[in-house]
C-alpha cells in the first residue's frame, strides 16, 4: 500500500480506494517491480530484464510502459513524487509503502480460496491471449506483444474496464 492505492500482486490489480485502477499488464509489473526493489536505483537493463524477460525492446517501449504506470498512479515525468529518474542511472520508486498481507476468503467448507471482485458499473472489455498460427514457436512473442498493444491501447480510454488476460474468472 501507498498512498491511498494498494497494489494487490497475488489478483494483479491496483486499487485506489475501493476502485480498480486501469493498467497495463506490463506497467503493473513494472510498477510492483520499482515497489519490491524501492531501496535502490534500477537500471534501463533491470527493467528490461525484469519486465521483458530480456527480450530486446525499444527505449520508447520502456518510456512508454513508464509513463503508464505512473499516469495510473497519477504521477507524471515532471512531478516525480513517486516514480523518480535518477539521470545516466535508472529510476526508483520512493513512495513510501506499507506491505500488508491480504486474509484468504474461508468457505463454507472450510477451505480458503480467492474471494470473487465484482465488476464495474461500466463496459467490460477482455483481451485474451491470441494463438500463434504460424506454427514457428519462435514466433510466440508476436502474439503476445500484440495482445499487449491491444491492453495498451486499450487502457488509455477511461470509459471501458479492460480484463487483461491475467484475470482469473470464476
Amino acid at each position: 500500500m501507498f498512498e491511498d492505492f494498494a497494489l494487490d500482486s497475488d489478483r494483479r490489480e491496483l486499487r485506489r480506494g475501493s476502485i480498480v485502477v486501469s493498467i497495463a499488464p506490463q506497467a503493473f509489473d513494472l510498477l510492483e517491480y520499482l515497489i519490491r526493489n524501492r531501496e535502490r536505483v534500477l537500471s534501463k537493463d533491470d527493467l528490461i530484464g525484469a519486465i521483458w524477460g530480456g527480450r530486446i525492446v525499444s527505449e520508447s517501449a520502456l518510456s512508454t510502459c513508464v509513463n503508464a504506470a505512473r499516469s495510473a498512479i497519477n504521477d507524471t515525468g515532471e512531478l516525480q513524487r513517486l516514480i523518480r529518474t535518477i539521470p545516466r542511472k535508472g529510476m526508483r520508486f520512493v513512495g513510501h509503502v506499507r506491505e500488508e498481507q491480504q486474509p484468504e476468503a474461508v468457505t463454507a467448507g472450510g477451505g480458503s480460496e480467492r474471494p470473487t471482485l465484482p465488476l464495474p458499473d461500466k463496459p467490460s472489455i477482455a483481451v485474451l491471449p491470441f494463438q500463434n498460427m504460424s506454427g514457428d514457436s519462435e514466433q510466440e512473442h508476436f502474439a503476445d506483444g500484440t495482445v499487449e498493444e491491444i491492453i495498451t491501447a486499450l487502457s488509455r480510454f477511461s470509459s471501458p474496464f479492460v480484463i487483461t488476460r491475467a484475470a482469473q474468472w470464476t
